[in-house]
This record gives C-alpha cells, structure tokens and sequence, in this order.
C-alpha cells in the first residue's frame, strides 16, 4: 500500500509578512518579495542592473518633479496578500508620509528585467494590474527596449506598448514630460 500525501504550504499574509520581517526572521541578505501569499526569493542585482535602475530613478525624478516621489526598490502594499518591492515606483507625495504604511498605489511602477523578465511580464504585470497600478513599465534588457503597460483590468492590462531607443514616451501621470526611451536603456 503506497500512502500519498498532500503538499501543505503556508500562505502568507501581507500582515504576517510584516511582523516577521519587523521580528528580524529574515536576515538582512535575505532579498525577499511577498507575492500573492508566496515569498519569492529575489535574484541578487549585478552593477549593470543597479545602475540602470539609478539612471532610470534620475529620468524618472526629473519627469516628476517635486510633487511625487520615485522609491527604489521599497515595498508596495498591494491587498493582504502581497507587497512586492519593485526596481521603481513613482508615488504621490513626500518620503514622510509613507512613516507609519507602504504606499498602497502608486502613478507608475517600473521593474527592470533580465533573469526576471517571465517573471515581470506574467504575475508582476498581473498583480500590478488587478491593484489598478495605471501604468507599468518594463525595461526588458534582453529585448532593448521598455514595454508599457497601460488600461489596468483583474486579468491584466489591456494596452501593450512597445518602445524603442530613439523613440520617447509620456507618463500617463504627468502627459507633458516627454522622455528619450534612450535614456531608461543601457
């Protein structure tokens, strides 16, 4: 008689998450992202990866202005389930009012993708999505160029754009800052 058993996994909560990670149950190289109640381990960044997110954190900060903030790489809180910690995300407002909460949206979210681009085009893009992220884009290094997700739905978004180096693209939130896709790649 063979005996088969279920496999059993905890599903965290965004609420769990944070009291572990304030107990200091994760160690400060543990590179962790909470994902629809999963934690995920997160691939160590190399120099190119870190420093295409600070180019892309300046354009960012220049397109913006002083009315928002661009956070690198700090979490996102995205329903109970999740708080994922992308390359970038533009949110409105000043560092201190996110003290006391992680942001809970945000005008634009960006990830820069090499090892993670699967993982960025599907259940990144899908989460970001279904918390009616407006816009999301990413720089798909193997592909150079940025896609740019725009038209937030429960299963996704719903307009897919492609842009290139030479060619410019225009925040939704904030339509007069025009920037050099060129500028976002290495």
């Amino acid at each position: 008689m063979h005996e088969t058993t279920a496999e059993a996994t905890y599903r965290w909560t965004r609420d769990a998450y944070d009291r572990a990670v304030e107990a200091g149950v994760f160690g400060p190289d543990d590179r962790l992202e909470l994902i629809e109640g999963q934690l995920l381990a997160v691939t160590p960044q190399g120099s190119r990866h870190a420093a295409i997110v600070d180019q892309a954190g300046d354009v960012l900060r220049e397109a913006f202005g002083a009315s928002c903030r661009v956070r690198i790489q700090c979490p996102l809180a995205a329903g109970d389930d999740s708080e994922p910690e992308p390359d970038l995300a533009v949110v409105p407002g000043q560092a201190r009012d996110y003290l006391h909460a992680h942001p809970t949206n945000a005008l634009l979210v960006v990830e820069v993708a090499d090892d993670s681009l699967h993982r960025d085009r599907g259940v990144k893009q899908r989460l970001y999505a279904r918390h009616g992220i407006p816009e999301y884009w990413i720089l798909a290094l193997p592909d150079a160029c940025l896609e740019v997700y725009r038209d937030p739905a429960e299963t996704g978004y719903r307009t897919v754009l492609s842009r290139r180096a030479g060619e410019t693209i225009a925040p939704l939130a904030r339509p007069v800052a025009t920037i050099a896709v060129s500028d976002l790649l290495p």
